[in-house]
């Protein structure tokens, strides 16, 4: 429609520019249409003097528009348009030959339908017009001479590197435009700002033309999977998944979470409305030590259009190190017994204990060598450092120097430990902790009553946050675990600890018949983690259930691996995630301590990889100019597979320590999950380089949108406006009008 009442395509009008053929200035023009207008309007007042003149005012406006409108034709108006020379340009066009092309809508593939958009006349008109190249697109640019060859079978599309590469390697090339031929989905992230900044620089209009649905009809897709990055041995791990559907509202489906074929856990969903994200969290048992590789997967159900977008693949690294656990309790009690029981059965946890069994007198288990603790609880940095968990039990703040309380608080914010505090009629308020410095480690202010604990029974309830934690299941349903809490044998004891400070978290509450109090109370601190846990009368639940029932151990098999889970080691090695999916660059950081702990600046650090194929490499390390103790670096991963890295740290030659972590390559996960078309990234890209988004309907006026390019080797020509359709049309009317009107008045 433009084109038939403007003559030329609108792009003629939006990079054009107006000129006057005939040579004579503009201003001559407004003054011979102003005196035209003048005497048209004394004319029409003369004739129209009888009180009609609102009448006359707008005959004199339709008949001074058309008589401007007809001198303006004598200036000759035209507009003036750079064009590409025929044959002298190059267009570049850029075929995307990955997966997702190979996708079927409405009978045809994606890549079928791009074949036949181009043997429609596309390709023709664009070869009459100019020198055209093709590029096949995929992990890279690849020139091709016939573009019928077409695979779909590359497992990523880089578009935004095959745009760099076609500017880098123009040179001096009189490229007149690039045609982009996709379903815009780009494995590597999207068009980087440096991209963009070269095309336009080099003023090369990217005109796109997309291909496939922008929305799915039929699918279920998963959008996120977390999993912790490292493990113990035997921990009960919590995976978080995020999906959503189209076209499956209501239906049920499983969730699957296995490792090598093997199921580890599963769980039936009822899936939520259409496009609304949903959460699921499903439970499972780490096992051995290992790097294990965790497939997620959603059913596929009837009529999905995309299976291939239900599974994601996560890394978790259990490892076989055994976290030592100092457990300090003031006397013999049933609560250090029972808890050492728990924990011997724990081959992921070393635990030592020093039991004070009189005034002056210490009983040592769990030691390495026959000096270690021989003093007691330790003193000195190193023997405390050495322990990644601390248990406090039936002991008053007072049995503490002071040298002993600035320990502690060093292990859990500078080491990064974790500090436990039991009930007991010497500890917390009882204990005089609400006075002493180690106040500050506690996640609740107790006071300075004496009168907290209570030899009393009370029953237990988790709460919000304890029905969500991991460290709370005794039973892998949500449901049938907040049950089984409930109907616990109750707690020998009870104590109030105090109100909550900021930051507190309660996972449970004990309930007595004087009403409610907190129980299992957290907090983070510094670099580590601190908790409460208000009785010394857990041992009930092992003694009031049967011998089978493993209730007691669980709880506190997960509460000791809650303590040290977390707690670094001198050196720790992070990557910002474990599956890179069509990524190559992989981006390498490690921390490193001395042996107090403190950030370690001079250090000499490196990584060693081995991967798929004998893959081998060491990668040095450089310190991070902002923060002090880490070292970045990155390595280029080619093959798929999974991959070892081990950070060694050295200073002045001596071993600071090591860790190891695993990672996985992969190629083709964004083609599978991506599959609509990116229509929102090819209009940008297209309308920030000065092209056009196309259909492949619409594409057929393409090589004519090209020749107006600005690029390349152009000429200069102007284009006559005088004849264009539009302007005999506006005479018309005015004509018409005007006839219509005298005739309406009488006065034809």
């Amino acid at each position: 429609m433009f084109e038939l009442l403007f003559k030329y395509p609108l792009t003629v009008y939006e990079k054009g520019s107006l000129v006057l053929q005939s040579g004579w200035s503009l201003w001559w023009w407004v003054l011979a249409s102003a005196a035209a207008a003048g005497v048209v309007g004394w004319l029409l007042l003369r004739q129209w003097n009888n009180g009609k003149r609102a009448r006359a005012l707008v005959l004199w406006g339709l008949q001074s528009t058309m008589i401007a409108l007809v001198l303006l034709l004598l200036w000759q108006p035209g507009i003036s348009i750079a064009t590409l020379k025929p044959q002298q340009n190059i267009v570049a066009v850029l075929l995307d030959d990955s997966r997702s092309m190979a996708l079927t809508e409405d009978g045809l593939t994606r890549r079928d339908l791009l074949k036949k958009t181009l043997e429609a006349g596309l390709a023709d008109g664009l070869a009459k017009k100019f020198q055209v190249r093709y590029y096949k697109m995929g992990a890279r640019l690849a020139r091709t001479g016939d573009w019928k060859d077409l695979t779909a079978e590359a497992p990523v599309s880089r578009l935004s590197e095959g745009l760099a590469q076609i500017a880098a390697e123009s040179g001096s090339l009189p490229i007149g435009a690039l045609v982009v031929m996709s379903d815009g989905g780009d494995t590597a992230g999207g068009i980087d700002r440096q991209t963009l900044a070269t095309l336009r620089s080099r003023r090369f209009p990217v005109h796109t033309v997309g291909f496939g649905r922008e929305k799915a009809e039929k699918d279920l897709a998963l959008i996120d999977v977390q999993t912790p990055v490292r493990a113990l041995a035997d921990s009960r791990l919590s995976v978080m998944v995020r999906f959503e559907q189209r076209g499956y509202a209501g239906q049920r489906a499983k969730l699957v979470v296995s490792e090598e074929g093997r199921t580890l856990t599963a769980k039936e969903v009822t899936l939520a409305a259409d496009g609304a994200p949903q959460t699921e969290n499903l439970l499972f048992n780490a096992g051995n030590a290992a790097a294990k590789t965790v497939q997620v997967s959603l059913q596929t159900l009837a009529g999905e259009t995309n299976p291939g977008n239900n599974a994601l693949t996560r890394l978790v690294q259990v490892e076989s190190r055994k976290p030592r656990i100092l457990y300090l309790e003031g006397e013999p009690r049933w609560e250090f017994k029972f808890i050492r029981r728990a924990l011997e059965e724990d081959r992921s946890i070393n635990l030592v204990t020093l039991l004070r069994t009189t005034q002056n007198k210490i009983y040592r288990q769990g030691i390495n060598t026959p000096n270690e603790l021989e003093g007691g609880f330790p003193s000195t940095l190193d023997e405390l450092f050495a322990f990644e968990g601390i248990i406090l039990g039936n002991v008053e703040a007072g049995y503490f120097s002071p040298a002993q309380v600035e320990l502690l608080q060093q292990f859990v914010d500078r080491r990064g430990g974790g500090l436990l505090f039991l009930g007991g009629r010497t500890t917390l308020a009882e204990g005089g902790y609400g006075a002493s410095p180690l106040l500050e480690l506690l996640p609740v202010n107790p006071g300075e009553r004496r009168t907290t604990f209570i030899r009393d029974r009370a029953t237990v309830e988790l709460t919000a946050a304890g029905r969500e934690s991991i460290y709370a299941r005794l039973d892998e349903d949500p449901a049938r675990n907040v049950d089984r809490w409930k109907k616990m044998p109750y707690l020998a004891d009870y104590q109030n600890p105090g109100s909550l400070k900021a930051g507190a978290v309660v996972l449970a509450e004990s309930v007595t018949n004087k009403g409610r109090l907190p129980l299992w109370i957290t907090q983070n601190y510094g670099r580590g983690r601190t908790a409460v846990l208000a009785t010394s009368g857990t041992w009930r639940w092992q003694m009031a259930q049967p011998l089978e029932d493993k209730s007691h151990e669980v709880f506190w098999q997960q509460l000791s691996r809650w303590l040290v889970g977390a707690t670094p080691g001198r050196v720790v090695a992070a990557l910002p995630r474990t599956v890179f999916s069509d990524e190559q660059r992989i981006p390498l950081r490690a921390e490193v301590r001395n042996r107090q702990f403190l950030p370690l600046a001079d250090g000499s650090v490196e990584a060693r990889i081995s991967g798929p194929g004998g893959v081998a490499a060491t990668v040095p390390l450089q310190p991070d100019p902002v923060l002090p103790g880490v070292y970045v670096g990155e390595w280029g991963a080619e093959k798929p597979g999974s991959y070892l890295v081990e950070m060694y740290a050295t200073r002045a030659g001596e071993e600071v320590g090591r860790d190891t972590m695993s990672f996985r390559r992969e190629d083709g996960v964004t083609e599978a999950y991506h599959t609509q078309q990116d229509r929102e990234t090819l209009e940008r890209l297209s309308a920030q380089t000065g092209g056009r988004y196309w259909t492949p309907k619409t594409v057929s006026r393409l090589p004519e949108e090209i020749t107006y390019s600005e690029a390349g080797i152009t000429t200069r020509e102007v284009k006559d406006l005088w004849n264009i359709p539009l302007v005999f049309l506006l005479l018309a009317l005015l004509r018409g009008g005007e006839w219509l009107l005298r005739r309406k008045w009488g006065a034809v």
